[in-house]
């Protein structure tokens, strides 16, 4: 078998770092729990700030540091982020709380090409979360995570290799040695090997049987069974931002981490995600007045499903490019159940009539986005000879496929003549323009037009009351152009519309 293990030693930094605007990142920043720093990012600890102080300490030798509040459920979120990303690599992948994640990948090293791509596409998929991990690989769960903790990038093949590096870790990543740390190392007991050049019943008479059945379960010596996690159902995951959002700007930086925690969820199942919402939750104090919402839900609904990070957050950045607050946002929640389950996109070297499909359906997704569903509409052909009714427009459709209205005949294909008349312009104006005339010939723009082709005979409407009887004709003008014309077929129709030549429309 082969474990990896990944283990997140800044887990709770970064997932506090997550919520705070990008201008502020860069500064000191310590989490404190209980009055004492639990943890320093880098340049905090430039400045003497480390684990341990407490906070009065930490705030005399750096007074510009930014103080957060360690959140075990925030880190929890932040870790089944990652263990998500991992499910799609295998099935069997085990949470190793506070800051480690378990990967069992023998059964799938074929299938990615071996053990460096694997973790080539392991690391591709963590890194969009934002967080930096060790990797180790070793045949068993416990060496895995406990190596992972002081290594990066160590690999064990076999029990004798997996023994040599355990040999030389510490004795503090047992449990129980963590525990007796100070006893341990009165006696110069400092790595795993010592521990392990002992007699055993002395050992387990003075500090318990659990600290070497923990190192014989790191050998593979005694069973360590590991519980899989579940993916649920529906996706929910929250982000307390430090600092209250008052643009949608800021609303968006938060929201990337909950749509990177997403896709992870999607890689997970190898699904695609239909619809979305993100849920805005308002600060109480700074609400108006009691008309103003608690929260504010935002939906989006893909024209296609998709799982492409950019393609979402493009998207969500047109939504509320559009929206007013009506308070300051505290926290976000962000929502998903409806997915899909379809083969992944094929990288072609040449685009494809299904990559050309996805171009315009992700083009209409954006102009939905930015102007409304009902301001992007599409033109579908009616069961109707006249120019003027034989389309209609109508809002284009999010789905599988365009949706038809139900009020509009369908044209069947057996409904198409075999030997069509006239060819029909892409231009038709939406009204009719008179045509002078010079000895029955019509004009356009004072220039005579010649007949190339017609007439082509429309006789409808007599169902709806707007009958008509007309000739259309193909005429080009005096500089090579196609227009279409037509004129009333009977004296009563000419009544009805008008007498003479009309222009009906414009070819290409």
């Amino acid at each position: 078998m082969l474990w990896i293990g990944l283990h997140l030693p800044l887990l709770s930094l970064e997932s506090f770092l997550a919520t705070l605007p990008d201008g502020r990142r860069d500064a000191p920043v310590a989490l404190v729990e209980a009055h004492q720093v639990v943890q320093a990012s880098a340049s905090a600890r430039a400045l003497g700030v480390k684990p341990g102080l407490k906070r009065a300490t930490a705030l005399a030798l750096a007074p510009q540091l930014l103080l957060g509040q360690a959140d075990p459920h925030r880190d929890a979120q932040a870790l089944a982020s990652v263990a998500h990303a991992a499910l799609a690599f295998s099935p069997r992948v085990c949470l190793s709380p506070p800051q480690g994640v378990l990967v069992e990948v023998e059964a799938s090293l074929r299938y990615f090409g071996g053990r460096e791509a694997l973790l080539r596409r392991l690391h591709a998929a963590v890194q969009p979360l934002g967080h930096v991990f060790h990797c180790v690989g070793t045949p068993t769960a416990r060496g895995s995570a406990l190596l992972s903790r002081v290594h990066d990038g160590l690999q064990c093949a076999d029990a004798a290799a997996l023994q040599a590096a355990l040999d030389a870790a510490p004795v503090w990543l047992l449990g129980p040695g963590r525990e007796h740390w100070e006893a341990l190392q009165g006696m110069g007991l400092n790595t795993l090997g010592d521990l392990r050049s002992l007699p055993r019943a002395g050992v387990a008479r003075r500090f318990g049987q659990a600290l070497l059945d923990e190192l014989d379960q790191a050998l593979g010596r005694r069973p360590d069974p590991r519980e899989p996690i579940e993916l649920p159902a529906a996706f929910h995951s929250e982000l307390e931002l430090f600092a209250r959002a008052d643009t949608t700007e800021q609303v968006l930086q938060g929201a990337q981490v909950l749509l990177a925690r997403l896709i992870a969820w999607l890689s997970a199942q190898h699904a695609f995600v239909r619809r979305f919402s993100l849920q805005m939750k308002h600060e109480p104090r700074w609400r108006r007045d009691a008309r103003t919402p608690q929260h504010t839900t935002l939906e989006l609904a893909l024209a296609e499903p998709s799982r492409d990070a950019r393609h979402l957050a493009g998207l969500l950045r047109e939504r509320l490019a559009q929206l007013t607050l009506a308070a300051p946002t505290l926290e976000l929640s962000l929502r998903a159940s409806d997915i899909a389950r379809k083969p992944p996109p094929n990288a072609e070297l040449f685009p494809t009539p299904r990559s050309e499909h996805e171009g315009l359906t992700r083009l209409l997704e954006r102009l939905q986005a930015r102007l409304g569903r009902e301001r992007v509409q599409r033109v579908l052909p009616v069961q109707d000879h006249r120019p003027e009714h034989a389309s209609r427009s109508c809002a284009a459709a999010l789905g599988e496929g365009p949706r038809w209205p139900p009020e509009l005949p369908r044209l069947r294909r057996q409904d198409l003549p075999a030997t069509p008349g006239l060819a029909r312009p892409v231009w038709v104006l939406p009204q009719a323009l008179p045509l002078a005339e010079q000895r029955s010939m019509p004009l356009l723009d004072r220039q005579p037009l010649q007949l190339l082709a017609g007439p082509e005979r429309v006789e409808a409407g007599w169902w709806d009351g707007e009958a008509v009887e007309r000739d259309y004709f193909i005429a080009q003008t005096q500089e090579g152009a196609l227009v279409w014309l037509y004129r009333a077929r009977l004296p009563f129709s000419a009544n009805a519309e008008g007498e003479g030549w009309f222009l009906q429309g414009r070819f290409g």
